[in-house]
């Protein structure tokens, strides 16, 4: 389903440096108390890379400093959560940006592809790339539900059009991101990325799944299972707080009263936060939000 056409990208300059090269995009990692990760997926990184750190207090900015000269290390103080990225890709010099977590790292290649796509098709403003999981490469789940969109494929575009993606596996158009305020304060972090991919849409870019972009994804093991089912909840309220109609808000308030101890918790935290969702609040043009509610037909 093609989106309103209002925000479109220039082609790229005559003298910049040749399309499908590494060069052409930078990589962003944000990060916090992760130092032991950060040391084994920094020296995987091609091209140039900023770490925005989350003001961490296990030595990471002075150890990447030292172990890796060529990073530039943005010290944040305090935990900006996602947003934290918007400070790198602002200071990025590049046409495009890739995400990236301290666990996960881009494929030999894959950023080069990525410049490529992008270079070729121009409203193109988030490439959703393939994510592998842990040693054994797994795929994430997140990429078959993304191959199989039920909004199929745009002519214009590379591959299937997606109103999702997992930031550690996408890389941005940099004025487009900018242009759409970037990761928000609001959903602060975990699902930050819906809020985004839907401004996205709604000013007319295009997302989409292009499988032969790879990204490796080894999670820390010092994840909390509990604490992330809280933040879905609270955000998956909070992002229909802020983009989508008043039956869709109460069915997610709905769920996650019936979500346990951690639903209920994170609806408690969504209440605490919704006076700013509700000013940021601002309705989908009706074909983007006509294509959010077949994706959500389509779950299980």
């Amino acid at each position: 389903m093609p989106f309103p056409a209002t925000g479109r990208a220039d082609s790229p300059a005559a003298d910049s440096p040749a399309a499908g090269s590494p060069a052409r995009v930078t990589v962003v990692v944000a990060s916090r108390d992760r130092r032991r990760e950060l040391e084994h997926s920094l020296s995987r990184h091609e091209g140039s890379v900023i770490l925005l750190d989350n003001g961490s207090a296990d030595g990471t900015a002075p150890a990447v400093r030292r172990r890796f000269p060529h990073v530039e290390v943005v010290e944040l103080g305090r935990n900006l959560g996602a947003p934290a990225r918007n400070v790198g890709v602002r200071l990025a010099t590049t046409p495009y940006v890739a995400f990236a977590d301290d666990d996960s790292w881009w494929a030999r290649g894959a950023l080069a592809r990525a410049a490529g796509v992008l270079d070729a098709h121009p409203r193109l403003a988030v490439l959703a790339g393939r994510v592998l999981v842990g040693p054994q490469e797994r795929p994430d789940p997140i990429c078959a539900a993304m191959a199989a969109s039920p909004l199929g494929t745009e002519p214009d575009l590379p591959g299937p059009s997606v109103l999702g993606f997992l930031a550690c596996g996408a890389v941005v158009r940099r004025d487009a991101y900018l242009a759409a305020g970037g990761f928000d304060d609001v959903v602060f972090f975990f699902g930050e990325e819906e809020r985004l991919a839907l401004d996205l849409a709604a000013a007319g870019w295009g997302l989409a799944y292009v499988p032969d972009v790879v990204a490796h994804h080894h999670p820390s093991p010092s994840r909390d299972p509990r604490g992330r089912r809280t933040l879905a909840a609270r955000n998956a309220v909070l992002t229909a707080l802020l983009r989508r109609p008043w039956p869709v808000v109460a069915r997610s308030v709905l769920a996650a009263a019936r979500g346990g101890p951690e639903g209920r918790r994170g609806l408690w935290d969504a209440a605490l936060r919704s006076p700013a969702a509700l000013a940021g609040r601002r309705r989908l043009p009706p074909p983007v939000e006509t294509a959010r509610r077949a994706l959500d037909a389509a779950r299980p």
